[in-house]
């Protein structure tokens, strides 16, 4: 289980992320601070759910655009119904961030973000 300073700092860092990814980014594949800060989320949903789970849904309610996308995607994992309505609510927020995948980045907004996951759905 990560201590309550790293999960603190893992959800400081996703209330201000400007850029999604979830893996390395670039030709040398760096992992940004973000991801990591994901990362440590994830595990402790996995850990310690009760717990996890309220932060979870701050950073879905007050993060930024690409902090929200983080938080919809961890509650998806545990809770795919919850996730789905998670997405259901973002649909209509024109906040923009960057995506990476791989070398390719992007930019969109969270409704389009979110309008894709509920079509992969």
């Amino acid at each position: 289980m990560s201590g309550k300073r790293e999960l603190d700092q893992a959800v400081r860092a996703l209330d201000d992320a400007d850029t999604l990814a979830f893996g390395g980014v670039g030709f040398a594949g760096q992992v940004l601070p973000a991801t990591e800060a994901y990362r440590v989320l994830e595990q402790e949903l996995r850990e310690q759910p009760e717990a996890a789970r309220k932060r979870v849904e701050r950073l879905l309610k007050k993060g930024t655009p690409a902090g929200k996308a983080y938080a919809a995607t961890l509650l998806e994992a545990v809770d795919p119904a919850a996730g789905r309505d998670a997405w259901e609510r973002l649909r209509g927020d024109d906040g923009e961030f960057t995506t990476f995948s791989g070398c390719v980045m992007g930019r969109t907004t969270l409704g389009e973000y979110a309008a894709e996951r509920l079509a992969d759905g």
